[in-house]
């Protein structure tokens, strides 16, 4: 599995945008990264300078959002949809989507889920549970009914 360094995420999202600037050939998971980075143009700014943001820390308990974190869960869920693993998150989204009526809304509850299965994960020591993922978007989508 692929388990990239925050430097080697962060270096990603810098390089993708600095490439999309330039008009360079991109990878495939820098065009992934690039459809991400374009949804948010609240973080267009961050990746415009590297050499400030780079090793910044982030702190949530103080209301901060880590921008590359935010945007490596979009590029995960993005992976995760194009092979349906875990096997059923494709129809879950797709009936997220429905619901919100809205793609980038669908994937923002989705990655609150995934993030609650892996806080659960860290902090019972255990491999990521896709049940806890699956009960948490069953009770988002219970909620939107």
């Amino acid at each position: 599995m692929f388990n990239p360094s925050r430097t080697q995420v962060r270096q990603l999202f810098f390089d993708t945008w600095r490439k999309y600037h330039r008009q360079e050939i991109l990878s495939g998971i820098e065009t992934i990264a690039l459809e991400v980075i374009l949804l948010h143009p609240e973080y267009q700014g961050i990746l415009d300078d590297e050499e400030r943001y780079r090793d910044k820390d982030y702190f949530p308990e103080m209301g901060e959002t880590n921008p590359f974190l935010h945007m490596s869960m979009h590029v995960a869920i993005k992976e995760q949809l194009s092979i349906d693993q875990p096997i059923g998150i494709r129809q879950k989204f797709e009936n997220l989507r429905a619901k919100t009526g809205d793609e980038h809304s669908a994937t923002h509850i989705i990655i609150e889920c995934l993030a609650e299965m892996l806080w659960q994960s860290q902090r019972h020591q255990t491999p990521p549970d896709a049940q806890i993922y699956f009960d948490c978007l069953a009770k988002v989508e219970e909620s939107l009914k």
